[in-house]
């Protein structure tokens, strides 16, 4: 895109270009895929499904990939014409109202600060001791955790380029490590016959009775659980489009990203778990484990890969963090520069020695080092908390932006670079079915805490947005010379 289309295109969502458009095609699916990082979530929540669900959790992942997919295709139809900085705020603000436009945003800010400290949590309290053989006290998780959150800071506010080639190489490095592992689990577990197909269809130590109840109005059933698998691990596609106005051409190029993203992980992400629980051995004893993923892959294949498998699970979760802080950071800077967001009159501003928001990167890195902090101090189970925290937010943020494109979808004009066409019933029909469903995962008591951190962060967001409005009247929410997307609709169809 020249610099004339460029600034043509912002000028009709008006704004004016603040970032050089270098993010190529690639690198667009690379922080899709990165946010979304297979190797990341199976890591981590394998073990949980084996205790909650049994081996034949598994089969649950097929449909969540489905689910997510057809609501990549929707969001991706958002992206496609609403291309600018701060995705799903931008989506909501110009389709239904600036009052809820910010609501979404906000919640989506606090998803990316409370998952971003999850994910890097995750490095120094499960994977690094294992690797390094020291013991993870509460101490050390904090500290080494801090320290990630502090180096993905200081890449992205010294440059955006670099951070896309660091995102790319380890992309790479997951893409590729991920398929060499699941052939040769597969390989080695057929040859030294050490596959076990029951596993397959195993409950493990999960009890037969009521194990496909849907449970009742505070807990969940066995195989419904098992659905947190793939809804903790397949989020955060969107991002992609959080830099929709550095990537070059980003009406096509950001929806097939967000889709090939899901379709990509959840392929080989299955594969992955399939070979694992082939090679599981005993899954009750397995379920026990720490680091199950870790142990199959040392058992099977020995232990010079099972560490190779822990590095590359470092760098695909340093990966995932740096994405995750990247995106908050650009959502940070696009609502600042729309004057609705705390210290927005500094957060807004793009550094001119490094082309980054620098003091929104600042500004996220001190905010994820106090949730961290708060988490450690005051809960016992702070990894499981984070975790569910940052499953249930992107569920809602997914509902509301579904549900807003049902309400304007026969008004959304057509761009010609990504629209469903006659498929868009029925696609929407399955991300609707999904997110019901997803949802409804979420009345178990055992996301009671997450519950609660939502609470707070919508009391927190409701007491800034009445001051905003109470100081500077309805106008301060209005968007940049389009009160409503019904302006942008005049002229797309003049």
């Amino acid at each position: 895109m020249t610099e004339s289309a460029d600034r043509d295109e912002l000028a009709r969502f008006g704004y004016q270009p603040s970032f050089e458009r270098r993010t190529s095609k690639f690198a667009s699916f690379a922080v899709a895929f990165a946010f979304v990082s297979i190797a990341t979530g199976i890591f981590t929540t394998y073990g949980s499904v084996l205790n909650s669900s049994g081996p034949i959790g598994i089969w649950t992942w097929p449909i969540a990939v489905v689910g997510q997919l057809a609501v990549a295709f929707v969001i991706g139809s958002l992206a496609s014409r609403i291309p600018v900085t701060g995705y799903a705020y931008q989506w909501t603000s110009r389709l239904a109202n600036p009052v809820l436009g910010w609501i979404i945003g906000w919640i989506s800010f606090m998803f990316l600060a409370v998952v971003v400290v999850a994910v890097d949590y995750t490095v120094a309290s499960t994977v690094l001791p294992v690797l390094l053989s020291y013991e993870a006290t509460s101490g050390i998780t904090w500290a080494i955790t801090a320290v990630i959150l502090l180096a993905q800071g200081l890449l992205i506010a010294g440059s955006t380029r670099w951070t896309e080639k660091v995102n790319n190489a380890a992309v790479s490095a997951e893409l590729v490590g991920m398929v060499l592992l699941t052939l040769l689990l597969l390989i080695v577990a057929a040859v030294r016959s050490q596959m076990d197909f029951g596993n397959l269809f195993s409950k493990g130590a999960v009890p037969a009775e009521g194990y496909w109840s849907f449970g009742d109005w505070t807990t969940a059933g066995p195989w419904m659980l098992g659905f947190l698998l793939g809804a903790f691990t397949i989020v955060g596609f969107e991002s992609a489009a959080n830099l929709a106005e550095e990537t070059n051409d980003p009406e096509r190029v950001v929806p097939r990203a967000m889709w090939q993203a899901v379709l990509a992980s959840g392929v080989l992400g299955f594969l992955f778990l399939v070979a694992v629980t082939l090679a599981a051995g005993d899954p009750i004893a397995l379920a026990e484990s720490g680091t199950p993923i870790a142990d199959v892959i040392e058992r099977t294949l020995g232990s010079v890969v099972s560490t190779l498998l822990l590095v590359l699970v470092v760098l695909a979760i340093f990966a995932c963090g740096l994405v995750i802080m990247l995106t908050g950071t650009r959502l940070t800077w696009a609502m600042s520069r729309d004057k609705r967001f705390p210290g927005w009159s500094q957060l807004n501003q793009v550094s001119p020695r490094f082309r980054t928001p620098l003091k929104a990167t600042v500004m996220y890195v001190v905010l994820a080092e106090v949730i961290l902090g708060v988490f450690t101090a005051f809960s016992e189970d702070a990894l499981f908390t984070l975790f569910g925290a940052a499953t249930l937010l992107p569920a809602v943020i997914y509902a509301a932006t579904i549900a807003l494109y049902l309400a304007k979808r026969k008004s959304l004009p057509a761009n010609g670079k990504f629209d469903l066409g006659r498929w868009e019933k029925p696609v929407l029909a399955v991300a609707v079915v999904w997110l019901v469903f997803e949802l409804a995962l979420f009345r178990d008591t055992s996301f009671r805490d997450a519950w609660l951190y939502v609470l707070v962060l919508l009391v927190i967001g409701g007491v800034y947005l009445g001051a905003l409005l109470v100081t500077r009247g309805r106008q301060a929410l209005d968007m940049p010379d389009m009160h409503s997307i019904d302006h942008e609709l005049d002229q797309a169809r003049s």
